[in-house]
């Protein structure tokens, strides 16, 4: 079996080297990869985000599985436009990792069906959300709404800090386009625990939480 891990980072390193394990596997691509995947498995120059030259290259090499690592792909749909060239691939497709794709999106979603997530309010204007911090309570939490490689979360715990936050996000735009809209949060204390699950639409098979 031939595989092609999409990604550059220390999660598709993890990946090839758990992909390299199974004797059903012949060779495995990386794209782009980096220094230390390509010492396990042959990197290729295509960008994370060129979907039309990763699907060719799919193609060409006559690939079987394809693993999707990166987040911003995942969003972008290479899930889809694999499955539409006939090439089995594993990652959510586009309408599902929205869920880590926009924060705003998820907070909704969850209130809609009565999830339990802290209360919130979502902003596209920065004079909005300053105003809401008027009458907020400290510490508050602010989220940029789109990816921002896990970086894009402020933990404020005063209304100065709150208003220097707000505009470092939706002005300054230090998450990028990722904070053109921006979740403002309940603050919570606990544990934090992630747990990831396998879902095919009908099964599901939940990890070791970490």
């Amino acid at each position: 079996m031939k595989v092609l891990i999409v990604g550059s980072g220390g999660r598709e390193h993890a990946i090839a080297t758990s992909v390299k394990k199974s004797p059903k596997v012949s060779k495995i691509y990386c794209a782009p990869g980096n220094a230390g995947i390509g010492q396990i498995a042959q990197c290729v120059p295509i960008g994370a985000m060129e979907f039309d030259a990763l699907v060719k290259f799919a193609k060409e090499t006559a690939i079987d599985f394809v693993i999707v690592g990166m987040d911003d792909p995942l969003v972008g749909g290479l899930v889809d436009a694999m499955e539409e060239a006939g090439i089995r691939t594993f990652g959510p497709r586009k309408n599902a990792a929205i869920l880590e794709g926009s924060k705003a999106f998820s907070k909704d979603l969850m209130k809609k069906y009565n999830i339990p997530t802290a209360a919130y309010e979502n902003f596209d204007d920065a004079d909005a959300a300053l105003k809401y911090l008027e009458t907020a309570s400290f510490p508050i939490v602010l989220k940029a709404d789109g990816l921002a490689l896990g970086k894009g979360v402020l933990i404020c715990n005063t209304k100065e800090e709150a208003v220097e936050g707000v505009k470092s996000i939706m002005l300054d735009k230090q998450f990028g386009t990722a904070g053109n809209r921006m979740v403002i949060e309940e603050f919570m204390t606990g544990r934090e625990v992630s747990v990831l699950s396998f879902v095919d639409g009908k099964t599901i098979k939940t990890m070791t939480s970490a």
